[in-house]
């Protein structure tokens, strides 16, 4: 099922102010119960885990910062 413009733009919207929020926190304390581990090993998880997250939505926010391909080129 292929999004229309529009509903990307909208979902692009609700995942960054809803999802990523949500995502940081559960991140931040999967990784507070671990043991704590070095400072090199603590970046480099997180910097896979903001990789990660963008992995299943990269369809949802290609091409959302460009203008819309569905409107009409004509200015009225």
């Amino acid at each position: 099922m292929a999004l229309s413009y529009k509903q990307r733009r909208r979902w692009s919207v609700v995942i960054l102010v809803v999802g990523l929020p949500i995502y940081i926190i559960a991140a931040v304390s999967i990784v507070n119960l671990l043991p704590r581990p070095s400072f090199l090993i603590e970046l480099i998880v997180y910097v896979g885990l903001g990789v990660v997250w963008i992995l299943p939505f990269k369809s949802v926010f290609k091409g959302i910062g460009q203008a819309d391909p569905d409107a009409d080129n004509e200015q009225k």
